[in-house]
């Protein structure tokens, strides 16, 4: 296996390529303030197996550029152009193979919306929901989470120029714009569904093609119920759904990013892998 670096216009990432030929090529489609670093595990697991893998920052977060630099760029900025970018890449690097992808949270909200490309011959939705903060059942979670958003975020981004979401124990740094956006959709009951510009459920109505629908049983954001509620948005998809718990994968909590951690390597990663190659197969046919 070998990985190199890659830009993509304005955006930094890495692709794993396989000692052999590739059988598939796969763009992991990152969480919201997640690195692309932390996907590096699961794109090895992946490209050990002959699957290509690109795994890649939004602009504004991790190596595509400073969240100051980039305080303009929304949460809608990567769903519409940086998640197409990077699949026209990925189609464009390995022609001819079948073109999948892994959406983690707002990575699945892209794919679900349709913005991975007409090309996709399948992807997987990992604790992707339909993100409403009045739907987080803990209710102290859930005023963290209004407050993080709506109060310091904002008044921090006003003050430093970025949002400083690292110290507020929500990953890595982000651009203003994108936490605004965030909060605006997270204060919608249906989430982005309700934002009219975004034309969510019309584009998630002509999705087709196979989707596995991934949940895990102890996230305290994208929890089962709000799971099936995006879930339910992809009507003319053959959807599969799976939700996993922490005994499954041998772990005590999995929550929102622990389906993506080497923990789950011998675990869940297994049963993933088996439905891309399922996929594989089947678009060789």
């Amino acid at each position: 296996m070998r990985n190199t670096s890659i830009e993509i216009g304005p955006l930094a990432g890495t692709l794993f390529e396989p000692d052999g030929e590739p059988v598939a090529a796969l763009v992991v489609h990152p969480a919201t303030a997640t690195p692309a670093g932390f996907y590096t595990g699961f794109a090895s697991f992946l490209a050990e197996n002959r699957i290509a893998v690109v795994v890649y920052d939004y602009r504004g977060t991790g190596r595509s550029g400073s969240p100051r630099d980039h305080r303009e760029v929304g949460m809608r900025d990567w769903i519409e152009q940086d998640v197409p970018a990077v699949t026209a890449w990925a189609a464009g690097r390995f022609p001819g193979l079948p073109q999948l992808a892994v959406g983690h949270s707002i990575g699945g909200h892209a794919l679900a919306l349709g913005h991975g490309g007409p090309g996709l011959t399948a992807f997987a939705l990992v604790a992707s929901h339909v993100a409403s903060i009045g739907a987080i059942p803990d209710r102290a979670e859930r005023l963290r989470v209004r407050l993080v958003l709506s109060v310091l975020g904002p008044a921090l981004g006003a003050v430093v120029g970025h949002v400083p979401a690292r110290r507020l124990g929500l990953g890595e740094d982000i651009p203003v714009a994108a936490v605004r956006q965030w909060a605006r959709w997270g204060g919608l009951a249906d989430y982005l569904f309700d934002d009219p510009a975004m034309r969510a459920a019309e584009r998630a109505a002509a999705v087709t093609g196979p989707v596995l629908v991934i949940g895990l049983s102890d996230d305290p954001w994208a929890t089962p119920p709000q799971v099936d509620k995006l879930a339910a948005r992809l009507v003319n998809a053959a959807v599969e759904r799976r939700t996993h718990t922490p005994a499954e994968a041998g772990v005590p909590r999995i929550g929102h990013h622990g389906f993506m951690r080497r923990t789950a390597r011998d675990t869940l990663w297994p049963e993933l892998l088996t439905w891309l190659q399922k996929q594989i197969a089947n678009a060789a046919r």
